[in-house]
C-alpha cells in the first residue's frame, strides 16, 4: 500500500505518538544505552497441489511487537502478542532488566519521522486476493509440466504469500513504517524412463503483489522444472578429486552467500570468529573482484526499504578491488567499529532481536564471456544447480552439493554430471577465482537464510566465475 502514512499505521496498532515515548523511556529507566519498539502484523497463506488437484490451503496471522533493550554489550529483549499499553510496559521493564544502573528520569524524545524510497511498489494487494484467484494458476503449473513431457509421472505446486504491516520506533526518536509484501511459486516434478525416476523443480520469490502471477511465469517454471529433470537422465557422476571449477551465473552465488558472506557479517567479527577479522582494510583477493550486499534491488526477495532497526537500505560494498572494505553491521557492531550501520539489522519476527544478515549478495560482473572461461579449462567441471551445504563460519570451510552441471573436457562442456560434492574454502576460493564472467545475475529463487535460529528471506547472485582448483567429490 504505498497510501500507508503514519496516522493510518499507528491506528492499525492501536497506539499514539505518546504511548511509544513511554515505553521507550520506561525500557530505559534502569539505565540502558538505547531501546527500540518492532511492531509487526503478518498475514500468510499458502495453496498446494499435489497429485493432479488442489488438496490444501492455510493462513496465519502473527501480530505482535519486540522490544529491544542495549546496555553497553548486553541486550534484552521482550516480546508479546499484542499492543495493550499495560502490556508493552510490562513488556519493556522485562527487556530492561540487563541494565543495573540506578534508575533514570524519562528522557525528551523528539519524534523524527523517517520515510525511505520504496524498492517495492506492488499493484495488487494479497489481502485482496481470494484463494479461486490463486487456485488457477497453481493447477495451471501443474498441467504444463504433465503437457511439456510424456515421462513426467507426479508434479507439485505450491503458492506461498505474505504481507506485513511494519511499525519501528526507537530512543532517538527515529519513527518509520513499512508494507512488505512476499510472493513464492514453486513446482516439481517426477519423471520415470526405462524404470529409472528423477526429480527436478523450480522457484521464483519476489516483494510483489498479485501481478507476480502471469503466462510467463507459468511457463518459466514448468519449462525449468521439466528440463532439469529430464538432464538427469543423461547424466553421470564425474571422477572425483582437485580440478578447476567453473560457477556459472546465477545460483552459484549460494558459494558466495554461505562460504564467503557470513564470514563478513559484523558479529563474527566483532567477536574474532571469522577468518576475517584481521582483514579490514586489506587484499583478500584479485582486484578484479567486487563483492556487494544490496538491499535496493527493486521487488527482489532480500529488498527492504529499511531494516529492522530502522537504518535506510543501502548498496554496501563488502569487497572493492580485492580489498575488504567493509564488514556488514547492525547497530551493535557499528557502534563497536565506530562507523555507520550498514543497513544489515535484520530479524525472522518480532519475537527475535535483529542481527547483522544478508539482503542480497552478489559479485559484481567482470568483462570475460562465460564461454572464454569454459574454453580456458582443459579438464574441470561446470556447475549452476545447488540444492544445500553445509559451512564452518570460523575457518570457512565448506561442503556443497551440486544437483547438476557439465563436465569440460577440452575447453567444452561435455557429459552432464549430477549428485557431486564441491569441497573447498571460502576464504581460499576467494583468492583463487581467477576470470570473472561479463553475465551476472541474480538469482530469483526462494532463497532463505538460516542463522542463530532465525530465518530471512534473502537473494543472491554471481556472474560466471573460475576457481582455478576445488575438491569435486566423485567417483574414484
Amino acid at each position: 500500500m504505498n497510501d500507508l502514512n503514519k496516522q493510518n499505521i499507528l491506528q492499525h496498532f492501536s497506539v499514539t505518538e505518546n504511548d511509544l515515548i513511554m515505553v521507550v523511556n520506561e525500557a530505559l529507566r534502569k539505565g540502558g544505552d538505547y531501546a527500540d519498539l518492532f511492531f509487526e502484523h503478518t498475514f500468510s497463506n499458502n495453496i498446494a497441489l499435489r497429485d493432479g488437484e488442489v488438496n490444501r490451503a492455510a493462513s496465519n496471522i502473527d501480530f505482535g511487537v519486540g522490544i529491544r533493550v542495549v546496555s553497553g554489550d548486553q541486550t534484552g529483549y521482550a516480546y508479546i502478542e499484542n499492543t495493550e499499553v499495560k502490556e508493552l510496559l510490562k513488556a519493556a521493564r522485562t527487556a530492561a532488566g540487563i541494565a543495573s544502573s540506578a534508575s533514570k528520569a524519562s528522557l525528551p524524545i523528539t519524534i523524527k519521522e523517517s520515510s525511505f524510497k520504496n524498492y517495492y511498489k506492488i499493484r495488487k494487494s494479497w489481502i485482496d486476493v481470494s484463494v479461486a484467484d490463486k487456485k488457477s494458476f497453481v493447477q495451471r503449473l501443474n498441467d504444463r509440466i504433465f503437457e511439456l513431457d510424456a515421462r513426467v509421472i507426479k508434479a507439485s505446486v505450491s503458492l506461498n504469500d505474505s504481507t506485513s504491516y511494519i511499525l519501528f520506533f526507537n530512543s532517538e526518536g527515529i519513527l518509520t513504517w513499512d508494507y512488505r509484501p512476499m510472493s513464492i511459486m514453486y513446482g516439481s516434478c517426477t519423471m520415470e524412463q526405462g524404470g529409472q525416476i528423477e526429480n527436478g523443480y523450480a522457484s521464483r520469490a519476489y516483494r510483489k503483489g498479485f501481478e507476480f502471477l502471469n503466462d510467463d511465469l507459468i511457463e518459466t517454471l514448468a519449462k525449468e522444472a521439466v528440463s532439469q529433470t529430464s538432464l538427469m537422465f543423461e547424466a553421470i557422476k564425474p571422477k572425483g578429486g582437485e580440478m578447476p571449477v567453473v560457477m556459472g551465473a546465477g545460483s552459484s552465488g549460494i558459494l558466495l552467500h554461505e562460504a564467503i558472506g557470513h564470514t563478513f557479517e559484523a558479529d563474527f567479527n566483532r567477536k574474532d570468529i571469522s577468518i576475517f577479522s584481521d582483514k579490514l582494510g586489506k587484499k583478500i583477493c584479485s582486484p578484479n573482484i567486487n563483492v556487494v550486499d544490496d538491499g535496493t534491488i527493486e521487488n527482489a526477495r532480500g529488498a527492504i526499504n529499511f531494516d529492522d532497526e530502522g537504518i535506510e537500505s543501502q548498496k554496501t560494498y563488502i569487497v572493492k578491488d580485492g580489498i575488504l572494505e567493509s564488514y556488514l553491521h547492525d547497530r551493535i557492531s557499528a557502534r563497536h567499529y565506530g562507523v555507520n550501520p550498514t543497513g544489515n539489522g535484520r530479524r525472522q519476527s518480532f519475537r527475535y532481536a535483529p542481527l547483522p544478515r544478508m539482503r542480497v549478495t552478489y559479485m559484481e560482473e567482470g568483462s570475460v564471456p562465460e564461454a572464454d572461461i569454459i574454453a580456458s579449462v582443459k579438464q574441470g567441471v561446470y556447475v549452476d544447480n545447488f540444492t544445500n551445504g553445509q559451512v564452518q563460519i570460523g575457518a570457512g570451510d565448506f561442503t556443497f552439493f551440486v544437483k547438476t552441471g557439465y563436465l569440460i573436457e577440452d575447453g567444452k562442456l561435455t557429459r552432464p554430471i549430477k549428485d557431486v560434492n564441491i569441497i573447498g574454502n571460502g576464504p581460499k576460493a576467494l583468492a583463487d577465482i581467477t576470470m570473472v564472467g561479463n553475465n551476472l545475475k541474480i538469482d530469483e529463487g526462494a532463497w532463505t537464510c538460516g542463522k542463530d535460529g532465525q530465518g530471512v528471506p534473502v537473494g543472491q547472485g554471481l556472474p560466471s566465475v573460475l576457481v582455478s582448483k576445488l575438491t569435486v567429490g566423485g567417483e574414484g
